[in-house]
């Protein structure tokens, strides 16, 4: 069993979601319900005994069909794609639970779905070969055309409709530089195209370049990197709290594609094609800070605000990214897991604050008093201090961190005003939402308010997300450490490809 684990976070969420279609799971709520949360408590789980594994015994290669790479398809499970695994099954736990509390009668397939974005978005962590990061791609967004459907309405279907458009585009973009990386390299196991990348001559450098720039094209998309972000603030305020809370993960799976391409295959072994995008990252990374900034200003509810925060946090990552240093990459693994968690808690806390204001929903305006203003209102401060990087939370410790890491650049003096000015304009923008939303209030509450009572199963979510910040600030210190054996591992390019293609032996 031990040996077929690195599989196991692929298999279980596809096994879940195909027992979810049949019945008596798809007829009946509760065996649906139940059978759900079970599946995803215990792919999560099985991606902690993973984690645990890859720490004692080091990185995990797994072989499909006992094929070894550069000819089979295999799956590598090494420090920073297992703790984005584990990040993404947590993520997918609590939104299941979330759910249950009734999100899940607004439409159908909620459960199955929800499981095939987790096997998408775990398949492409874990994949070791180029063209099956395509295919993983396309299971999670499938399942996520979906997702945004659920419960949806004419708003909702018109923001659809642009995502499923600019990713139908995208995916055809990355079937075109697969090809062209092929062609040239005659191999996409990534370990593989690593070797033979710093080989190249002539006319094929450029080819390898045109593939390798087309790539940056979809991985921007899929990241929501400006000029390709405008999909993601209407997409995300508009799809149900709880799909928003899990799509907070989508986007770090372009960011993270970024770290594994333009690290392992054109880092700085890759010969004429040396740290290709290097320069593209940095001021893109830097302009979608400000587009994102600029989006959270001007937001007139708090679900565009979060969407428009997932856009900072894209921008920040990215930008980390293109520094290529260990120090810079363990920064941003950190700032990953926080960000993800503190957003996803934020989409979910505006779907509840909305839902206790009548027809005000989440607008950042005055409204009718919340039926648990106490409650939701120490959530709030807590992401939003968080988000905002205010100690002692987690965000002021990502925050110090990135600082520190880019002190030493040839663009610091453009990095840290900019970075500080848009932190500014996050804590006036979200201590102004926080202020009129809670203090702010006009009128009675609403009479059908107790209908929109926190239920037992949205507390415990709530509070496991919001509890996520404080806990990341009181054990920063074993993460940052396994946040720094990560980027290490990631920077190891010559002992990553051994590994990979003699099987992890």
């Amino acid at each position: 069993m031990m040996q077929h684990l690195a599989f196991l976070p692929i298999l279980l969420p596809m096994l879940a979601g195909v027992i979810l279609l049949m019945s008596p799971f798809s007829k009946t709520k509760k065996h649906r319900r139940v059978t759900s949360v079970v599946f995803s408590i215990v792919t999560f789980l099985v991606s902690l005994a993973l984690l645990l594994k890859v720490q004692a015994d080091g990185t995990q290669v797994y072989a499909i069909g006992d094929w070894s790479a550069p000819f089979g398809i295999v799956l590598v499970a090494d420090p920073l794609s297992i703790l984005l695994v584990c990040l993404t099954t947590f993520l997918g736990a609590v939104c299941v639970l979330y759910a249950s509390a009734g999100d899940d009668e607004k439409g159908s397939f909620f459960h199955p779905l929800i499981h095939f974005l987790v096997l998408g978005v775990n398949g492409a962590f874990l994949t070791g070969d180029a063209f099956n990061l395509f295919v993983f791609f396309e299971v999670l967004l499938i399942a996520s055309y979906s997702l945004l459907m659920h419960g949806g309405d004419k708003k909702n279907t018109r923001a659809a409709l642009h995502y499923v458009i600019m990713n139908l585009v995208g995916s055809a973009v990355f079937l075109i530089a697969l090809g062209i990386l092929y062609g040239v390299l005659g191999t996409l196991n990534m370990a593989d195209m690593a070797q033979k990348v710093a080989l190249l001559q002539g006319d094929d450098v450029y080819l390898a370049k045109i593939g390798g720039l087309l790539l940056l094209v979809v991985f921007a998309l899929k990241g929501a990197l400006l000029p390709l972000h405008l999909w993601l603030p209407n997409t995300y305020a508009t799809a149900m709290p709880v799909v928003a809370a899990l799509f907070a993960i989508m986007t770090k799976v372009g960011v993270y594609s970024m770290m594994r391409v333009y690290t392992l295959i054109f880092g700085e072994q890759a010969g004429q094609l040396s740290h290709m995008a290097q320069s593209w990252l940095w001021w893109l990374g830097l302009a979608t800070i400000v587009m994102g900034t600029i989006g959270v200003l001007a937001s007139k509810d708090l679900r565009k605000l979060t969407a428009n925060l997932v856009i900072v946090s894209v921008g920040t990552l990215v930008a980390l990214v293109a520094v290529q240093t260990i120090e810079s990459s363990a920064a941003a693994i950190y700032y990953l897991v926080h960000s993800t968690l503190v957003t996803a808690a934020l989409f979910i806390l505006a779907g509840l604050i909305g839902g206790q204001r009548g027809e005000t929903a989440d607008r950042i305006t005055a409204g009718p008093p919340m039926l648990q203003p106490r409650l939701l209102g120490i959530c709030f401060l807590v992401a939003g201090v968080a988000v905002i990087g205010m100690p002692p939370l987690s965000g002021f410790i990502a925050k110090v961190w990135l600082l520190k890491t880019t002190l030493n650049l040839e663009f610091t003096m453009v990095f840290w005003p900019l970075y500080l000015l848009a932190s500014l304009a996050i804590l006036v923008s979200v201590s102004k939402a926080g202020s009129t939303v809670f203090w702010h209030q006009q009128g009675q509450v609403i009479d059908n308010a107790e209908q929109k009572r926190v239920h037992p199963a949205q507390f415990a979510a709530l509070i496991m997300l919001t509890a996520s910040a404080p806990l990341l600030s009181l054990f920063a210190g074993p993460l940052s450490e396994y946040a720094i054996g990560a980027a290490t591992q990631l920077h190891d390019v010559n002992n990553n490809i051994n590994l990979i293609l003699s099987g992890g032996k």
